[in-house]
């Protein structure tokens, strides 16, 4: 909450770039959420430290591929050049391209120090195997560093600092506003200082807590006759919250729920987002926390689960889905379906294929992170027409309309990529991404 330091920048106009004359490719990926905390919940079971590094004035690194000219700084014209203009070689902040042009330069440098680029996430490197495994991953001038060998790590912070001007800020302790705790076996991931200026934002500090996100069996409408609120308002209320869904995925049905009523939001959703919020407020230390797994279990096993036409508009399904790796959970999302389910057969299936995805993509994340085969992953589903209908390869009456992109479950199912498992309702755990439940159930 306080002021580190003061930063000036020359910054061009980008405004005034035209795509196709001084500007391209302009789109940089980036290390998403979910192989960030996969790489975090992977160090903490194999014990590793991870670092953080940070790269100075990282845009002014990228080398143009375009010719771009700028206007001489008012004061600082070269004296008998007047009227002329500076081409540029390499990038300026506000430039469409630098984000690119910055991550072409570190991909390159990265892969002339031995790394290889993970196939499933662009922003996840890693290099060498077994004891020399080192993983590093980017989020534009954010470098976190993990590895089996404490010296190499060091070895390859020297390389960087060769390469560019960079800080070392050790052990990572905060990261895009996610405050990490590594301790001996666990690493522990909390936002209770993003919590609380959010409260302050709402101007809710001083409310009184509740116990759960949102009211049993509330029910929602576009068509809500209440008044309306300021748009804006909800709008950076319901944004905030979003990216506290990071850490918290028991409000991931709260926050999405809210999410559906952006555009014309009335009185009665913004006092589900303030009960949210009082909720938040009485959970404002609640961390999640990855530690050693001392039986060695680091199987995926998801669940997938939906209720049926739970939006009261359009009758469409929520669908739940959420993997662990061992006991430590990884990914979850919780996301109202496309099509409208005629049965919750059908609801649950899409749900399954959903999952089917997320696993397919974690096996090769997980294996480009360890380097090692990983095993057939697990989903459960409490459905049992679901299950059968994903073993089943014949149509029937009641699933020949199901579109063909929700079969991919049944593809993978055949051929051995995953395996479909039942859960009863009790042990069912992504019932608390498809509904609100109540004070017991939540905790």
């Amino acid at each position: 909450g306080s002021i580190v330091k003061h930063k000036a920048r020359l910054v061009a106009k980008g405004y005034m770039q035209q795509e196709g004359i001084n500007c391209d490719e302009v789109f940089a990926p980036v290390a998403r959420m979910e192989p960030i905390r996969m790489l975090l919940v992977v160090a903490a079971q194999e014990g590793w430290l991870v670092h953080h590094m940070d790269v100075k004035s990282a845009f002014l690194n990228g080398e143009l591929k375009e010719e771009v000219y700028v206007q001489q700084l008012s004061g600082f014209v070269t004296v008998g050049h007047k009227g002329k203009v500076l081409k540029l070689q390499k990038a300026l902040y506000r430039m469409r391209q630098a984000p690119r042009a910055w991550n072409t330069k570190l991909d390159g440098s990265l892969r002339n120090l031995g790394f290889k680029r993970c196939s499933s996430e662009y922003g996840m490197y890693t290099r060498g195997s077994t004891k020399s495994r080192m993983v590093v991953g980017v989020y534009v001038d954010d470098l976190i560093i993990t590895g089996a060998n404490l010296a190499d790590i060091d070895a390859f912070k020297e390389e960087m600092r060769r390469l560019f001007r960079m800080s070392d800020l050790g052990l990572l302790s905060y990261y895009l506003g996610i405050e990490v705790k590594q301790g001996r076996n666990t690493i522990t991931l909390g936002q209770a200082a993003y919590v609380k200026k959010l409260l302050e934002k709402a101007g809710m500090m001083a409310c009184k807590p509740i116990s759960t996100p949102m009211e049993v069996r509330l029910k929602l409408s576009t068509k809500s006759t209440t008044p309306e609120v300021d748009a804006t308002m909800y709008r950076s209320l319901v944004g905030s919250l979003r990216y506290l869904v990071h850490t918290r995925p028991g409000i991931a049905f709260a926050v999405g729920y809210v999410s559906r009523f952006m555009e014309k939001p009335r009185q009665e959703h913004l006092v589900a987002v303030k009960h949210l919020l009082r909720y938040i407020a009485g959970t404002v230390d609640y961390d999640i926390v990855y530690s050693k797994l001392l039986s060695g279990d680091n199987r995926l096993t998801g669940y997938s689960d939906s209720d049926w036409g739970g939006d009261a508009d359009e009758r469409r399904s929520t669908a739940g889905v959420i993997f662990f790796l061992g006991r430590l959970p990884v990914t979850w999302q919780s996301q109202k379906q496309k099509s409208v389910a005629l049965s919750t057969c059908e609801a649950e299936y899409v749900a399954g294929a959903a999952g089917a995805c997320q696993a397919m993509w974690l096996i090769q994340l997980l294996g480009d992170i360890t380097g090692k085969e990983v095993q057939q992953p697990i989903l459960k589903m409490d459905n049992q027409s679901a299950i059968a209908l994903s073993k089943n390869p014949v149509l029937h009456d009641r699933s020949k309309h199901i579109d063909t992109k929700f079969h991919f479950i049944r593809d993978c199912v055949d051929s051995g990529r995953i395996c479909v498992d039942y859960a009863s309702t009790q042990q069912q755990l992504p019932d608390i991404l498809t509904k609100s439940l109540g004070a017991c159930e939540v905790l």
